[in-house]
């Protein structure tokens, strides 16, 4: 029995702690740790659009998340859609989000050179998140860097656990043509479709409600990085793939703990199973 508890103790402990193989980046010189977000003072939603816009972003959405409805602001330029415009990448270009938090007056932006990395992989090459990185900087000046970080050396292959998904390992959540798997997602109600994004030829990304119950996991977690909601699905390739909750909860929590995790572990199965109903 003392075996056991041993072992469990040891998996939870990977668990927690994450795992991931190193690559080193040639050439590259930044911090060894980087930072899951970028954190400004609390402004207005419209004053995070204006801002965003005149360095040159795109806004695409502006989502309700969390039972303290804070916005979520998706948001994206034809520099990012281009980087994610090759096969399996499409995320990337829903990827950088801005949480308006009123329950803790931050501004809580994405850090493009952790989510690049992460989920641009073997794809990745010195300096692609440089002119997010000097647009994000244009537009709201100084920013501290949050708690919340991970190796730079780990992301392109990070890992949750063992036995865990990688970014590759993706839910499939329909399977058909192109266009009849993007049919069946614009006939789903208006107001669970937050966005559509044309990525590139037969590319095509949207992000989309869950059910109400699965969303709590936010509150349950910590609403400080809610800006993870709305999820996003990819259509390519006669598929519609989404990114599988304990790959996308882990690498955008990399803080998460033993208890919050507890809480929430019938989330990944949740959220297949709210994806793939898109495509009955």
């Amino acid at each position: 029995m003392k075996n056991v508890l041993l072992a469990i103790m040891a998996a939870a402990v990977m668990m927690f702690s994450g795992c991931s193989s190193k690559e080193a980046t040639p050439g590259y010189a930044g911090p060894a740790e980087v930072s899951t977000y970028f954190i400004a003072p609390l402004m207005s939603t419209d004053d995070v659009k204006s801002k965003l816009e005149s360095a040159g972003f795109e806004i695409v959405a502006v989502d309700k998340v969390g039972k303290a409805d804070l916005d979520s602001i998706v948001f994206t330029n034809d520099y990012l859609k281009n980087l994610a415009n090759r096969p399996g990448r499409g995320f990337l270009a829903g990827a950088l989000r801005v949480l308006v938090d009123t329950e803790n007056n931050e501004t809580r932006i994405s850090n493009p050179r952790y989510f690049v990395k992460a989920f641009l992989q073997s794809d990745y090459k010195l300096g692609d998140e440089q002119p997010l990185l000097d647009a994000l900087n244009k537009a709201f000046g100084e920013m501290k860097m949050s708690d919340d970080k991970w190796e730079f050396s780990g992301l392109a292959n990070y890992q949750f656990m063992m036995g865990r998904p990688y970014y590759q390992d993706t839910i499939i959540a329909g399977e058909g043509s192109t266009a009849e798997l993007n049919a069946k997602l614009q006939s789903a109600k208006k107001k669970d479709i937050i966005f559509t994004m044309n990525v590139g030829e037969g590319r095509t990304l949207y992000g989309v409600n869950l059910n109400s119950r699965t969303m709590k996991f936010v509150d349950k977690i910590g609403i400080q990085n809610a800006g993870i909601l709305p999820w996003m699905i990819l259509i390519e390739d006669n598929k519609a793939t989404a990114l599988r909750a304990d790959y996308l909860i882990a690498i955008s929590y990399p803080l998460l703990t033993m208890t919050e995790f507890m809480g929430i572990m019938t989330v990944p199965g949740a959220v297949e199973k709210d994806v793939s109903k898109y495509f009955k």
